[in-house]
């Protein structure tokens, strides 16, 4: 469990949250292995999942380039986990993968029971956007 609460805190979307919270969230993540060449994710496809790669590598690819490789301490979905919108990009294992996986409508039951999760989560996107907007050219 401490390797779970540590990935998790890494995380940014869930940089509010308390200790006790990063429990709760832990407590609804799944641990799962997956053989090299399973495909994590579908571009375009409305896929509610978010992982942590615990061990192996995942090659990350948007219009069917790579764009990035991705190991352990690394994860990806996070937005999908928010929206349950359309995938940004395809993830693939290339290795095989131990992966902490979160769904969205779990996520979603979570925080629906506990409002400081939800808070500190809407907290911290809001500190995203505001940091986005202060990027961008005017």
């Amino acid at each position: 469990m401490e390797q779970r609460r540590d990935l998790l805190e890494r995380v940014p979307l869930f940089a509010g949250v308390s200790a006790a919270d990063i429990e709760e969230l832990g407590a609804i993540a799944d641990e799962i292995d997956v053989r090299s060449g399973t495909v994590l994710t579908h571009e375009g496809y409305r896929e509610g999942y978010f992982f942590i790669i615990l061990s192996g590598t995942v090659r990350i690819e948007r219009g069917g380039r790579t764009i990035n490789t991705i190991g352990p301490g690394d994860f990806l979905g996070e937005i999908a986990l928010l929206d349950g919108g359309p995938r940004t990009a395809t993830a693939t294992a290339e290795t095989d993968c131990r992966l902490m996986s979160m769904s969205y409508q779990m996520f979603h039951e979570l925080l629906d029971s506990s409002p400081s999760i939800r808070a500190a989560i809407l907290e911290a996107v809001g500190g995203r956007l505001r940091e986005l907007e202060a990027e961008a050219p005017i």
